[in-house]
């Protein structure tokens, strides 16, 4: 076998393993719709059908104690970062075996053993912690790096710029990657913006790097951040990637999505994540009957998961104020 084959060979391990794991989380968001509209999951629900190669691949090129810090849609970060998903399920669903113990509900999955340090609400809001991480990863010298995940609409907030500002000052080890699916909540990022690139297009202001990637190519992405990654942790400081996306549903589960042109929508339907790889993975010599299999896994672990976290036990409430301060009560505070 010569060196080119083992290549090959090593490639098409590794994205028929990534196609699996976007595969399960695509299951996944698609079972967190439906039991929504069951009734069995409450509050809002905001998917990310259509991101998975992002948080996929980026996740395929950080080490296991990389910091990630993520949005409200936030699912696929969480999954990626090793949540499995009965524990995200049974989080949506309210029930004691979720990932946050049923406190944190769809937009605050964590997975702190993964080094995933949350989904944050408030747009914008996790940029200056993703810094704040970087920095205490500096000064205690171990390599690690940290990557804030956003939208388009976050690179128009205030705390974007501010944490870009001073992640550049210090040359912090943090990547920014802006997850650009064209629309904050419903307007068009673009009628709102002064530069044609909303994340990547601001990286000269600060004098970092800014670069522009498929977010639907898992390989894509993967290749970006590590490059990226390798830039941060010798010291060289912080980067900013936009990576081009597109969510197949509204916002959030109140969002039917109508304002987005039909021939758009059909456009980037046509450029699916899965799809992307599949294809790839075709061109690979990958036999079909392998693809279906995977794809049958991924089935079975989700359908699986949905039954187990239909099935789990509510919340204890005397658990309601454990891990919510760092002492385990709010003595502190008075």
């Amino acid at each position: 076998m010569t060196d080119r084959d083992e290549s090959r060979d090593e490639l098409r391990d590794e994205l028929l393993a990534l196609y699996e794991q976007m595969a399960v989380i695509r299951r996944t968001e698609k079972a967190a719709h439906d039991l929504f509209m069951s009734g069995l999951v409450k509050g809002t629900t905001h998917l990310a059908a259509g991101h998975e190669a992002i948080a996929v691949g980026a996740s395929a090129a950080l080490r296991p104690d990389d910091y990630v810090f993520a949005t409200y849609r936030g699912h696929h970060h969480a999954m990626a970062r090793g949540a499995t998903p009965e524990e995200c399920l049974a989080e949506l669903m309210s029930r004691a075996t979720g990932l946050c113990r049923a406190k944190g509900g769809s937009m605050h999955l964590t997975k702190a053993s993964g080094h995933m340090l949350g989904s944050y609400a408030i747009v914008g809001a996790h940029l200056p912690m993703a810094v704040g991480a970087a920095w205490s990863a500096r000064l205690r010298g171990t390599g690690q790096i940290a990557v804030a995940f956003f939208g388009d609409g976050a690179t128009n907030i205030g705390a974007f710029h501010e944490a870009l500002n001073l992640a550049a000052v210090w040359k912090l080890p943090v990547l920014f990657v802006c997850e650009n699916n064209l629309y904050m909540e419903y307007t068009p990022i673009a009628d709102v913006t002064a530069v044609a690139r909303p994340a990547a297009d601001r990286a000269p202001s600060y004098g970092i790097p800014g670069e522009v990637v498929d977010g639907n190519d898992v390989v894509a992405v993967r290749d970006a951040v590590a490059t990226l990654a390798r830039r941060a942790r010798a010291g060289e400081g912080p980067a900013l990637l936009e990576a081009e996306t597109y969510r197949h549903f509204g916002h959030s589960r109140a969002d039917p999505a109508t304002y987005r042109p039909a021939e758009e929508v059909e456009r980037w339907l046509k450029h699916d994540p899965l799809d992307l790889a599949r294809g790839r993975l075709a061109e690979l010599g990958v036999p079909e009957e392998t693809l279906t299999a995977a794809d049958e896994r991924a089935r079975d672990a989700v359908q699986s998961a949905v039954e187990a976290a239909k099935n789990a036990p509510p919340p204890d409430p005397a658990e309601a104020l454990t891990d919510v301060w760092a002492d385990g009560g709010a003595a502190w505070r008075t």
